[in-house]
């Protein structure tokens, strides 16, 4: 990987994880969906939270091997590079969820707040018969939820990442590799 910077607005970023990584990391999350739900007679639905999670969602359906329906939320929690404590909805279900499995697709689960509004709301609002959690990344240092990560690309350090979807105020989603703050 070039070892060069990139400037987002008031920050600048460096190298952090290389695509390859990324992608060995899918690959390795898609085996463990693909071995739970091979053969299902159901369609899970394969819930993309919008718009960090579109290119970890997107890999991942490739290599999903049973049938299952795509459907998009959009939430925020997020203003610049701090979380605000508040999930809000900012797009509701592209589609009924009632009585299906539902697979969340995160991009990066660091206080859990959002994935455990989502999943509750799934399960008692919208009636979903089943929720499982799929994060590309997870922040294992500031993760204080209970609820069970079901399925996690890789851990890695309390540091604001973009790239690969994620993003600062909205820039950096595009980038293929992912680039951690330079402070």
């Amino acid at each position: 990987m070039k070892e060069d910077r990139i400037q987002l607005f008031d920050k600048t970023f460096k190298p952090y994880i290389r695509h390859e990584q990324i992608i060995a990391a899918i690959d390795k999350v898609a085996e463990e969906i693909n071995a739970d739900y091979r053969g299902c007679q159901d369609i899970p639905v394969v819930l993309c939270v919008l718009n960090g999670s579109i290119p970890f969602t997107g890999e991942l359906l490739q290599r999903l091997e049973f049938n299952c329906q795509l459907v998009s939320i959009k939430l925020s929690s997020y203003q610049g590079t701090q979380s605000t404590g508040t999930v809000l909805n900012v797009m509701g279900l592209t589609s009924n969820v009632r009585g299906r499995r539902v697979i969340i697709c995160e991009d990066i689960v660091d206080t859990g707040n959002t994935i455990v509004a989502l999943k509750e709301m799934l399960l008692d609002k919208e009636g979903a018969a089943d929720v499982r959690i799929c994060t590309m990344l997870l922040k294992p240092d500031v993760y204080d939820k209970n609820e069970k990560l079901d399925y996690v690309g890789m851990s890695i350090p309390n540091a604001f990442i973009v790239g690969f979807g994620l993003d600062y105020n909205e820039l950096g989603r595009n980038i293929k590799d992912i680039y951690v703050i330079d402070e």
